[in-house]
């Protein structure tokens, strides 16, 4: 008699659990925390993410006078879109998607806020099947959010198929600290006042004590890059920032 396969396994930080049940996992812990997310961000980077952010925008650099389309995936709040569209002409125009409803409200309110709702689609999607034709965006973002898919190589491949000809990937990840004593002092911190500070303001410690473990599990920016480079991604290249707290991927599809 044929064995049955056993399925195929992930991990939720540092548990290993069916692919099948990630999702459902993370979406719990985003519906939790969605709306303290942006507050979240700041007291646990000390306002840093705003700087990466603004770097990652820099990098992505928007054309002032063309028309440009561009794809945020697991985009939740709408920092990127924010930024992105700040940042680049008046056709420029984003689709900001989230496989999480309550984070994409966030984001839907802040863009409206903002008078850009004719520039921006909102849609809620699963990064590893993405509701959109080959070949339609110039652009692909992804910020903080790769980690949390369930299979990452689906996903990338799911970039590529979406970006034009000569258009480029780019993710803003955690990613390994490789500075002596400061990955001492950022272990300490991570493991031991994130997840407190995850209770005081989100009222969720173990959210917040999944998304430190999830860092930890996530490729370090080599390996990172290699899965990249593996969804046929070319002129790979990783950016570390802040002591390899952070780095920024790029890749184009050429």
């Amino acid at each position: 008699m044929a064995q049955k396969s056993s399925p195929s396994t992930t991990h939720f930080g540092f548990e290993d659990v069916p692919e099948s049940e990630k999702q459902q996992r993370v979406d719990e812990v985003f519906r939790s925390v969605a709306a303290r997310y942006d507050i979240m961000n700041d007291v646990m980077s000390a306002g840093l993410h705003r700087v990466w952010k603004d770097i990652f925008v820099t990098m992505a650099a928007p054309p002032r006078t063309l028309a440009y389309r561009h794809l945020d995936v697991a985009g939740g709040s709408g920092d990127i879109v924010l930024r992105l569209l700040a940042a680049g002409g008046p056709q420029v125009t984003s689709v900001l998607s989230d496989i999480n409803g309550d984070m994409l409200a966030v984001g839907r309110e802040r863009i409206d806020k903002a008078g850009l709702g004719a520039r921006v689609e909102v849609c809620e999607a699963n990064a590893e099947a993405l509701p959109f034709g080959d070949r339609c965006f110039d652009l692909v973002t992804i910020a903080f959010g790769i980690r949390n898919v369930p299979r990452i190589d689906v996903a990338l491949g799911e970039f590529y198929r979406v970006l034009r000809p000569g258009g480029r990937f780019l993710c803003l990840e955690f990613s390994t600290v490789d500075v002596p004593l400061l990955d001492k002092l950022y272990d300490l911190y991570s493991f031991n006042v994130i997840p407190r500070l995850g209770s005081l303001i989100a009222g969720d410690e173990a959210a917040y004590r999944y998304l430190v473990e999830s860092i930890r599990r996530f490729p370090d920016a080599e390996r990172f890059a290699t899965m990249i480079g593996g969804a046929g991604f070319a002129r790979v290249s990783a950016r570390p920032l802040s002591g390899g707290i952070v780095a920024i991927h790029s890749g184009w599809r050429l």
